[in-house]
């Protein structure tokens, strides 16, 4: 190539052994197919170094150097030359059953539980085989990066991270295997190894998560029973919409970064880490690292069922809930006159099209402001939902009366065998208004309601919360049929000891032609009145 050609280690070295003004120093690993090696520099750049570009950087490792030395370099912008640096390539083994679709891999190794015991292993067994490699991983498709890239000179002893799809801890490497043998058990965490994040016009796409469908209400048990391929996958049981969303990218780096993550607020999908799932026992919250960042979609809103059973404030209270702006987006539908409250439920969830329902009751003028996007959380097991309600009587705000979100099997499932159908299911309050219970519209109406509430509150005692609520109902205020309110909460205290609560006697409460004989023969009430 040159007239006088020799292999250096430095350019101190090379000009010692230099015989002209200038000398040129070249990389092997670039290409210089129609390189115009006569160049000279100008007079009033010749005390410069003159450095030529690469395709990927400003300095490709070939210079024009003066013999005598120089002040500075003079980086030229023009031509760029074709250079690599690393033509080996590792393959990482995520057994997510793609590996091998890397074109001239020389080896393959498994993922190692982090990526940074993995890459110590692969450099101390690669040794002094080769310099510079590139790590790949089977998760990723390659079919359009580019090996060519190569890093600065200055930047050689640095691991270089390609990102993945969006994700800056991305699983492709570029190592400098001496160095990264050598320092990389220093640092305890891989994200504290001198690291260079390429930019992200070159991150490397993520092949496709498996999706696991099913009709499942809660992805527990899908979760904990699977065995899929990959360190990741998403669960779907149907419910979230929106098209050409694009999941986000989980960091593989270690296990804190593999989190679970909901891609809505009602985790309708979730992607979740393979492991995740020896830890998971009755929800996914059992896995301590769930990312909530990321609701790219929208769950199926739920329906709406009005249940009423002659209350006087029906209609008006199913105009103010049909007004709402929020609500009309939710299917609305109506249950009347079912004898019996666990007939009524029976008789809502048979008409509700999805997993989970709002059941709002006759009785319930629904806040304006209640935000009926509200999901449930498919990361916990099913289970109902209880809103709070303020009473119009006692000033007392809590679960009585209020909106429940009832999940639509475990109503069906539930013949009705405790003193509270709601209670008898798996079941969570929510600390959210769902509006005020205005059962004081009538005397028949306010005794039955405080006789069926304060029987299930000293059923369920000793509970410091039930007795202060007790206590409330008997106060009398200035409201309509206050005084009802109490007669009905001091008859189911009565009827309480009368009985002994014997759990047969108290269900009765349960029916409405029972409760009707019950006022009548202790206040003489009718069902008119």
């Amino acid at each position: 190539m040159f007239a006088h050609e020799q292999q250096v280690e430095s350019v101190e070295q090379a000009q010692q052994q230099s015989r002209t003004r200038f000398f040129w120093m070249v990389l092997y690993l670039v290409d210089y197919t129609g390189f115009d090696f006569l160049y000279e520099p100008p007079p009033w750049q010749a005390h410069q170094r003159h450095a030529w570009p690469s395709q990927w950087q400003e300095d490709s490792g070939t210079y024009l150097v003066p013999t005598v030395g120089y002040i500075d370099t003079n980086y030229h912008a023009a031509p760029k030359l074709n250079s690599t640096l690393a033509t080996a390539k590792y393959e990482i083994d995520h057994l997510d059953g793609a590996a091998g679709q890397i074109p001239g891999v020389a080896r393959r190794i498994r993922y190692f539980d982090n990526y940074r015991d993995t890459l110590i292993r692969l450099a101390k067994s690669i040794g002094t085989e080769h310099e510079f490699v590139w790590v790949c991983s089977s998760i990723c498709d390659y079919t359009n990066f580019d090996f060519s890239w190569h890093p600065s000179h200055w930047q050689y002893n640095l691991l270089h991270v390609f990102a993945s799809d969006e994700q800056k801890f991305g699983d492709t490497f570029f190592m400098h295997v001496p160095s990264f043998a050598a320092k990389a058990e220093t640092v305890e965490l891989l994200d504290w190894y001198d690291c260079n994040f390429v930019e992200s016009c070159l991150s490397v796409p993520r092949r496709p998560m498996p999706i696991v469908q099913h009709d499942q209400d809660s992805h527990t048990d899908v979760v904990r029973t699977s065995d899929f391929a990959g360190p990741l996958a998403i669960f779907s049981n149907g419910q979230s919409t929106s098209r050409g969303y694009r999941p986000p990218t989980v960091s593989l780096w270690r296990e804190q970064t593999k989190t679970i993550v909901p891609l809505s607020p009602g985790a309708g999908s979730v992607i979740v880490p393979r492991t995740a799932i020896p830890y998971i026992k009755t929800q996914l919250y059992d896995y301590p690292y769930i990312d909530k960042t990321h609701h790219i979609r929208q769950d199926q809103r739920l329906d709406i069922v009005f249940i009423q059973n002659g209350e006087p404030n029906a209609a008006q209270n199913f105009k103010r809930l049909s007004l709402s702006s929020s609500a009309k987006e939710n299917r609305l539908v109506e249950v009347n006159n079912i004898n019996g409250r666990a007939a009524a439920y029976h008789a809502a969830a048979r008409v509700s099209t999805t997993p989970w329902f709002f059941a709002v009751f006759a009785k319930l003028e629904v806040d304006v402001d209640f935000d009926w996007t509200w999901q449930p959380d498919r990361m916990q097991q099913a289970k109902h939902y209880i809103f709070h309600a303020k009473n119009p009587c006692n000033g007392l705000e809590y679960g009585h009366q209020a909106m429940i979100a009832y999940n639509r099997q475990l109503v069906l499932d539930n013949p009705g065998v405790g003193l509270d159908f709601t209670l008898d299911s798996p079941h969570e309050v929510v600390p959210i208004l769902s509006g005020m219970a205005r059962y004081n519209t009538s005397s028949w109406q306010t005794w039955r309601t405080a006789f069926r509430e304060v029987l299930k509150l000293k059923a369920s005692l000793p509970d410091v919360e039930n007795e202060y609520r007790i206590t409330q109902w008997l106060k009398s205020t200035s409201s309509a049929y206050s005084h009802m309110s109490v007669a009905g909460a001091e008859d189911a205290l009565e009827y309480y000891d009368q009985v002994a609560g014997d759990f047969n006697q108290l269900k009765k409460s349960y029916e409405w032609n029972w409760l009707a004989s019950y006022a009548f023969f202790k206040r003489n009430l009718t069902t008119n009145q």
